[in-house]
């Protein structure tokens, strides 16, 4: 006895088994594409520096930076001594501070960035970058900042800005690796580690 197939039986069948091998490519290049998508780096910032001019983190791209709020009435202000000396050693073996002047805590940076400019020059000899004058925290807080201190933005570690001096560790390609705290000193053996890979 023979079967008789009918043609719009056929039809319907191959249109269906088109849908799902159709579907499954769709699904698999939205797997593609989900995986792709990765959280900001440091380098996708742009900034201004003391003197006001745009300066693009990406500029330090092959570079380990050593981010550093700092202060010129703080307790810790003398540690602009190590973070310089720190900078000298080591500047030419692809790595640089960065200062951004805050006056977050107890109003301890009241100047203009001309003030903090000769200050930090003419009691420290600083000759790393220094940046514009921001918010590290609160409403105003300045975006790369807000990438530096939320796990959500920099894919790593949520720590907040707890004083003065606070280091953030930056690796080459522009991810954040550690956070120092701001008693500890620049030159720190942590520090050092991460800067020569000992």
């Amino acid at each position: 006895m023979k079967l008789s197939i009918r043609p719009w039986l056929v039809l319907l069948l191959t249109f269906v088994a088109l849908q799902c091998v159709g579907q499954n490519k769709q699904n698999q290049n939205n797997s593609k594409n989900s995986n792709m998508q990765t959280t900001q780096t440091f380098h996708d910032f742009t900034v201004k520096d003391i003197d006001g001019k745009e300066f693009d983190l990406a500029s330090l791209k092959g570079k380990k930076v050593l981010v550093v709020n700092v202060a010129s009435k703080c307790g810790l202000t003398p540690q602009y001594e190590d973070l310089q000396a720190l900078y000298d050693k080591y500047k030419d073996r692809n790595f640089t501070v960065i200062g951004f002047p805050a006056n977050n805590f107890a109003g301890q940076e009241p100047g203009t960035n001309a003030q903090i400019k000769e200050f930090c020059t003419l009691n420290y000899g600083v000759t790393f970058p220094m940046m514009d004058k921001i918010s590290v925290k609160g409403k105003d807080q300045a975006p790369v900042y807000n990438w530096l201190t939320h796990k959500s933005e920099n894919g790593k570690i949520d720590q907040e800005v707890t004083w003065n001096f606070q280091k953030f560790m930056i690796d080459e390609e522009g991810n954040l690796v550690d956070v120092v705290q701001p008693k500890e000193s620049p030159m720190s053996e942590k520090i050092i580690k991460w800067i020569t890979g000992g």
